[in-house]
């Protein structure tokens, strides 16, 4: 451990670099457990003690836990980017910019974190969270955080900023996942095409009613003053199995954003009362809601807080900010707990290839996070 005033910024970047290079893509369960054992190197070495390893269906977790904890601090390791993607996109600092897959989203969270809790006298009353699954909606994990948060009076998210210039996220819209499957009925494209029910043609009629959906909702007064209104994205589209064939199948993927939780319950009922155009056709409804809203009351005492210790720090006041993506943070608020989002690292392009980190903000943010967990774990 090195407890001090102030982490040193190099030997934050020296951390960065070795969770970086190690790869965590969700669905490679054994690069999320290389990776899970860097983290929890990481982790020992600044908490002075390593983690619990929690292996649910192949995807590896960490948690520590001291004394009777009041603070949850959460976090995951995981990322999108595909094993390989390092050689693509290599690690480099240059300009004041951190670069790397995973480096914002949310590698330098991770870092943070530990070195906010070294700079304490002592981690007692805190628990730490690290899953390997988030990026895939936290299905192996989901219950592990909601437990966590349910002994805490607060959770701090150190999930990366809401921009560039630091906002703390504040709101989250809630996330639902639907797959509108169309059962028809295949006959030869040329020579009997009357003879079939054609998926796609109904697929297509599906995702006009699906737009309407999200119309139909906000009008009946679904939005939110602050998360805004619903949204009901058709996604991914695929019907048929070969050119001369009427197709006898067709799946289409739909993407729900909600404010509220009764936005959500209606948006799962409209899903659930579609009906085929054609009357050959039949649609079978998959899928359902998955993380509720992050309301802004979940977050306000604790947004509060941060803002009169980033004036003791003589830091720039945080903003808020509304986000229509989801984290874990949706199930610490929904499990009544205080949640405060977006506390890791600042910079932008998550997901993507600009993804980037603002090193000059690592050490600022960590030391506001310190105080947080100081004046919240009692």
């Amino acid at each position: 451990m090195n407890r001090g005033s102030s982490p040193a910024l190099p030997a934050m970047l020296t951390d960065l670099e070795k969770l970086v290079r190690c790869e965590s893509f969700s669905a490679d369960h054994a690069a999320v457990a290389r990776s899970a054992e860097a983290v929890g190197a990481l982790g020992a070495r600044l908490l002075g003690t390593g983690p619990e390893w929690i292996v649910v269906e192949g995807v590896t977790h960490l948690r520590w836990v001291f004394g009777a904890p009041r603070v949850l601090l959460l976090g995951h390791h995981d990322t999108v980017w595909p094993v390989g993607s390092i050689e693509e996109r290599p690690w480099s600092v240059s300009g004041g910019t951190a670069r790397g897959p995973g480096v914002l989203d949310m590698k330098a969270g991770l870092v943070q974190m530990f070195h906010a809790l070294a700079l304490l006298p002592s981690p007692d009353g805190v628990c730490v969270l690290v899953n390997g699954d988030e990026e895939v909606g936290s299905p192996t994990s989901r219950e592990l955080v909601e437990e966590a948060a349910a002994e805490c009076a607060a959770a701090f998210v150190l999930e990366a900023s809401a921009d560039g210039e630091g906002a703390l996220k504040t709101a989250r819209k809630g996330t639902s996942r639907y797959e509108v499957v169309v059962h028809g009925r295949a006959a030869h494209a040329g020579q009997e095409p009357d003879k079939g029910v054609n998926a796609a043609v109904e697929a297509a009629h599906q995702v006009r009613a699906l737009v309407g959906i999200g119309a139909a909702v906000d009008v009946a007064g679904a939005a939110h003053p602050v998360l805004g209104t619903p949204t009901v994205t058709p996604t991914l589209l695929t019907a048929g199995s070969t050119r001369n064939t009427v197709p006898a199948q067709a799946r289409v993927s739909v993407d729900v954003r909600v404010p509220t939780a009764a936005a959500q319950e209606r948006v799962d009922a409209l899903m659930h009362a579609l009906t085929p155009r054609h009357p050959g056709a039949r649609l079978e409804i998959l899928g359902g809601p998955e993380r509720p809203p992050m309301e802004p009351a979940s977050s306000a005492r604790l947004f509060a807080l941060a803002g009169s210790l980033a004036a003791e720090l003589g830091q720039e006041p945080p903003r808020a900010a509304a986000v229509g993506g989801a984290s874990d943070g949706n199930w610490t608020a929904a499990a009544g707990c205080p949640t405060l989002d977006g506390l890791g690292a600042v910079g932008g392009g998550a997901h993507a290839a600009t993804e980037h980190v603002d090193i000059a903000r690592m050490v600022p943010r960590t030391l506001l996070l310190a105080r947080l967990v100081t004046r919240t774990r009692g």
